[in-house]
């Protein structure tokens, strides 16, 4: 095909999928049907993956939950129960470590079967300034929010494609699209954890495993102690987030196969800004958004999960 003809193919199907992308915002999205799926949430010991484990808790699933922390994995795993959830295993995993990703991983398939909806959600933030930050808790960082999803890509994904049956979910971060003063570490994390699930997704597309779906969640602040400290300039244009609507929003998003959700709505225009400034404007607009003077440093914070 010559260059003329696949480019007005480009162009062409660009309008029709921009076309098609304006008119689903006024057709109710049909939600699928995960009855029987397994279902693996990081970090759900507290926090946005704990909320996340109780609303799937009445769709039929069989529910895997990693963290770190027993008592939380303990209290989660109590809380779905009671939300009708019929299926539940948990398990200790610390995700920042590769052998312990894959020796659980193994243990999670023979005791539960096949994850077949992966939600990379566990995280953490230093909250200090990039020279005032320990080397080793840089290098934690992008273990927890960056390299603890490419361990358990390797552990899970070879499944999903062998059945193309699928669906990954990176819950990423606003501060992974663009730079945030004071969360340099932080910001790092999140935009490799954007790349690598972007490159992933290409490459199930082009090797045509288009049966496993990817969800990239890029949120504004949480109010789930995470950032404490942290709060938006104008609430009215980019208000601090309500964990349980948050994870309302992710659910919907994976019932639907929503590729981008990006939290609140008001972060799409504030991209679009980004994308088309030039630096000082774009130095301009993120001290107009202001929000993380106050962030609470390490100590504070103690690794705070999502």
């Amino acid at each position: 095909m010559n260059f003329l003809l696949e480019t007005l193919q480009v162009v062409v199907m660009s309008v029709y999928y921009n076309i098609e992308a304006f008119v689903k915002l006024f057709i109710p999205l049909k939600k699928k049907n995960v009855t029987g799926e397994i279902v693996l949430i990081t970090g759900a010991g507290s926090g946005i993956g704990r909320l996340m484990a109780e609303k799937f808790a009445p769709l039929g699933v069989s529910l895997i939950l990693w963290d770190i922390n027993q008592k939380g994995l303990k209290e989660t795993a109590k809380l779905v129960k009671e939300k009708g959830a019929q299926r539940i295993h948990y398990y200790i995993c610390d995700c920042s470590d590769k052998a312990e990703v894959y020796r659980v991983a193994d243990q999670v398939k023979r005791e539960a079967g096949d994850v077949s909806i992966l939600i990379n959600n566990a995280g953490i933030v230093t909250g200090r300034k990039f020279m005032e930050a320990p080397d080793s808790l840089i290098e934690k960082t992008m273990e927890v929010n960056t390299m603890a999803h490419f361990w358990t890509y390797k552990a899970f994904l070879p499944a999903m494609t062998a059945n193309n049956h699928g669906h990954l979910v990176s819950i990423a971060s606003s501060a992974g699209l663009i730079g945030v003063n004071g969360l340099a570490d932080y910001c790092a994390s999140k935009f490799a954890a954007i790349g690598f699930a972007e490159s992933v997704a290409l490459e199930l597309l082009a090797t045509g495993k288009d049966g496993v779906k990817t969800t990239i969640v890029c949120p504004y602040f949480i109010n789930t102690g995470m950032f404490d400290g942290c709060s938006s300039k104008w609430p009215r244009l980019i208000p601090m987030l309500d964990p349980d609507y948050v994870a309302k929003k992710i659910i919907e998003a994976i019932l639907t196969d929503q590729v981008y959700l990006l939290l609140p709505k008001s972060m799409y225009f504030v991209m679009g800004l980004k994308n088309s400034l030039q630096w000082k404007q774009a130095a301009l607009l993120g001290r107009y958004l202001g929000g993380t003077e106050n962030l609470e440093p390490y100590e504070t914070l103690h690794f705070k999960l999502h």
